[in-house]
């Protein structure tokens, strides 16, 4: 991909392997930032992925704590009806969600639109109950003894010493929200709300694609990505093991 990113197009969909181009270039750069909305797609997609992470971090975290610290009536039977839902496929429920969000709601073409099934998702909730169960339970005990309400417990305790968790949880939502293409597919129809990697689809065209700009944007896309695992990768690490601790 970033070989084929410094080649013009006409080389780009040669079948002869090559592994470095003859004559480089960044033209394909300049035509993928002159010639379309690529600086918006790019807005688009770090603003609703770092919208959508702050909120699956907020809620989830709460939905977290409440089923694996707080009793109350019906605990595991909500917990297993979410889990339930996760067996329900995706295909199923998006012409529902569809008609809810764009014809009941209204809010076609607009952010709202792409974000709304996505504040907060089941497996989110899921990563991080099973992550706070493992939290020794003696400390909000003790807490509550001196009088600690739930929300300063929650606030001053339990979100302090869940760091790794809640950065697994952020990195993981920051990562399927960038890359998430079909939603956001669906719910826009203008070129000023597209995310980049609807924008990507737009250089392949009825009789040609232009692979060049293609390459070169999808190298731009995949930065992020890149940046996000290395300068975080022990988070990455750690993410693997949560939920494979106590059930």
């Amino acid at each position: 991909m970033l070989v084929m990113s410094f080649k013009d197009t006409s080389m780009s969909a040669s079948f002869s392997p090559e592994w470095f181009p003859k004559n480089p270039s960044v033209a394909t750069y300049i035509r993928f930032f002159t010639e379309t909305d690529a600086m918006r797609w790019l807005g688009n997609s770090l603003f609703i992925s770092t919208v959508l992470t702050f909120t699956n971090v907020l809620f989830c975290s709460l939905a977290g704590y409440a089923f694996a610290k707080l009793r109350f009536p019906g605990r595991n039977t909500i917990f297993w009806m979410l889990l339930g839902t996760m067996m329900i496929p995706a295909q199923v429920t998006l012409i529902p969600v569809y008609i809810i969000v764009v014809n009941t709601l209204q809010l076609g073409n607009t952010y709202t639109a792409i974000m709304l099934p996505m504040f907060a998702t089941v497996g989110n909730i899921f990563l991080m109950k099973q992550y706070m169960s493992t939290l020794p339970t003696t400390l909000i005990q003790a807490a509550r003894i001196d009088g600690c309400s739930e929300w300063r417990i929650f606030y001053k305790i339990i979100l302090p010493i869940s760091k790794p968790g809640l950065a697994v949880l952020a990195i993981f939502t920051f990562v399927a929200t960038w890359n998430e293409f079909f939603w956001p597919f669906l719910v826009t129809q203008t070129s000023s709300m597209r995310t980049i990697q609807i924008g990507l689809a737009s250089f392949k065209f009825a009789e040609a694609t232009d692979f060049g700009a293609m390459m070169a944007g999808s190298v731009i896309a995949a930065l992020p990505m890149f940046i996000l695992f290395f300068s975080l990768q022990k988070y990455f690490l750690q993410g693997i093991t949560i939920g494979a601790v106590k059930g």
